[in-house]
Protein backbone atom coordinates (compact mmCIF):
# COMPACT_ATOMS: atom_id res chain seq x y z
CA UNK A 1 0.00 0.00 0.00
CA UNK A 2 2.99 2.42 0.85
CA UNK A 3 4.06 1.96 -3.08
CA UNK A 4 1.14 2.91 -4.38
CA UNK A 5 0.71 5.69 -2.16
CA UNK A 6 4.30 7.15 -3.14
CA UNK A 7 3.40 6.46 -6.99
CA UNK A 8 -0.14 8.32 -6.78
CA UNK A 9 1.65 10.98 -4.79
CA UNK A 10 4.29 11.75 -6.81
CA UNK A 11 2.45 11.16 -10.22
CA UNK A 12 -0.07 13.81 -8.99
CA UNK A 13 2.98 16.07 -7.72
CA UNK A 14 4.49 16.08 -11.03
CA UNK A 15 1.04 16.44 -12.43
CA UNK A 16 0.43 19.65 -10.01
CA UNK A 17 3.59 20.92 -10.44
CA UNK A 18 3.64 21.19 -14.44
CA UNK A 19 0.35 22.70 -14.23
CA UNK A 20 0.85 25.03 -11.46
CA UNK A 21 4.06 26.66 -12.88
CA UNK A 22 2.59 27.20 -16.30
CA UNK A 23 -0.57 29.17 -14.46
CA UNK A 24 1.91 31.13 -12.84
CA UNK A 25 4.27 31.95 -15.81
CA UNK A 26 2.18 31.78 -19.28
CA UNK A 27 -0.46 34.76 -19.82
CA UNK A 28 -4.22 33.12 -19.05
CA UNK A 29 -5.09 34.26 -22.79
CA UNK A 30 -2.23 31.68 -24.09
CA UNK A 31 -3.59 29.21 -21.72
CA UNK A 32 -6.91 29.60 -23.43
CA UNK A 33 -5.54 29.05 -26.83
CA UNK A 34 -3.58 26.13 -25.93
CA UNK A 35 -7.04 23.66 -25.77
CA UNK A 36 -10.18 23.33 -25.68
CA UNK A 37 -10.52 22.35 -22.05
CA UNK A 38 -8.28 24.98 -20.93
CA UNK A 39 -10.88 28.06 -21.89
CA UNK A 40 -12.03 28.32 -18.60
CA UNK A 41 -9.03 30.46 -17.74
CA UNK A 42 -10.98 33.38 -19.31
CA UNK A 43 -13.80 33.15 -16.39
CA UNK A 44 -10.98 34.68 -13.97
CA UNK A 45 -8.45 37.48 -13.85
CA UNK A 46 -5.04 36.62 -14.16
CA UNK A 47 -4.42 37.10 -10.47
CA UNK A 48 -6.92 34.29 -9.34
CA UNK A 49 -5.33 32.04 -12.05
CA UNK A 50 -1.78 32.60 -11.06
CA UNK A 51 -3.32 32.20 -7.02
CA UNK A 52 -4.42 28.73 -7.98
CA UNK A 53 -1.12 28.07 -10.12
CA UNK A 54 0.39 29.42 -7.10
CA UNK A 55 -1.99 26.84 -4.67
CA UNK A 56 -1.26 24.01 -6.89
CA UNK A 57 2.49 24.07 -6.43
CA UNK A 58 2.19 24.58 -3.17
CA UNK A 59 0.38 21.64 -2.81
CA UNK A 60 2.67 19.28 -5.30
CA UNK A 61 5.76 20.28 -2.63
CA UNK A 62 3.07 19.30 0.04
CA UNK A 63 2.50 15.79 -1.39
CA UNK A 64 6.16 14.52 -1.67
CA UNK A 65 8.38 16.44 0.41
CA UNK A 66 7.72 16.12 3.74
CA UNK A 67 7.34 12.25 3.49
CA UNK A 68 10.72 12.19 1.42
CA UNK A 69 12.31 14.47 4.18
CA UNK A 70 10.43 12.98 7.12
CA UNK A 71 9.55 16.59 8.48
CA UNK A 72 6.39 16.98 9.56
CA UNK A 73 4.64 14.29 7.30
CA UNK A 74 1.60 15.39 8.60
CA UNK A 75 1.17 17.94 6.13
CA UNK A 76 1.21 15.49 3.01
CA UNK A 77 -2.70 14.92 3.64
CA UNK A 78 -3.09 18.18 4.24
CA UNK A 79 -1.70 19.42 1.12
CA UNK A 80 -3.69 16.21 -0.55
CA UNK A 81 -6.95 17.75 1.01
CA UNK A 82 -6.08 20.96 -0.34
CA UNK A 83 -5.88 19.99 -3.55
CA UNK A 84 -8.68 17.77 -3.49
CA UNK A 85 -10.93 21.15 -2.44
CA UNK A 86 -8.96 22.76 -5.79
CA UNK A 87 -10.57 20.15 -7.89
CA UNK A 88 -13.83 20.15 -6.61
CA UNK A 89 -13.53 23.75 -7.15
CA UNK A 90 -12.87 22.59 -10.63
CA UNK A 91 -15.39 20.17 -11.07
CA UNK A 92 -18.12 22.86 -10.25
CA UNK A 93 -16.68 25.36 -12.88
CA UNK A 94 -16.65 22.33 -15.69
CA UNK A 95 -20.06 21.49 -14.90
CA UNK A 96 -21.01 25.20 -15.32
CA UNK A 97 -19.33 25.58 -18.36
CA UNK A 98 -21.32 22.31 -19.45
CA UNK A 99 -18.24 20.22 -19.58
CA UNK A 100 -19.55 16.77 -18.07
CA UNK A 101 -16.43 14.81 -19.58
CA UNK A 102 -13.63 17.26 -18.43
CA UNK A 103 -15.60 17.47 -14.89
CA UNK A 104 -15.16 13.44 -14.63
CA UNK A 105 -11.71 13.71 -15.67
CA UNK A 106 -11.17 16.40 -12.53
CA UNK A 107 -13.38 13.84 -10.36
CA UNK A 108 -10.61 11.31 -11.07
CA UNK A 109 -7.72 13.83 -9.77
CA UNK A 110 -9.92 14.65 -6.75
CA UNK A 111 -10.25 10.87 -5.70
CA UNK A 112 -6.51 10.48 -6.10
CA UNK A 113 -6.14 13.02 -3.88
CA UNK A 114 -8.62 11.39 -1.25
CA UNK A 115 -6.53 8.61 -1.55
CA UNK A 116 -3.16 9.93 -0.42
CA UNK A 117 -4.91 11.82 2.16
CA UNK A 118 -6.89 8.93 3.24
CA UNK A 119 -4.02 6.82 2.98
CA UNK A 120 -1.48 8.85 4.62
CA UNK A 121 -3.73 10.21 7.47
Amino acid sequence: MDTTLWIVASLLAIMYLVSGVGKVLIPREKIAGVASAAGWVLDFSPGAVKAIGAVEIAGAVGLVLPALLDIAPVLVPLAAVGLALVMAGAVVVRIRRHEPWVALLDLGYLALCVFVAIGRA
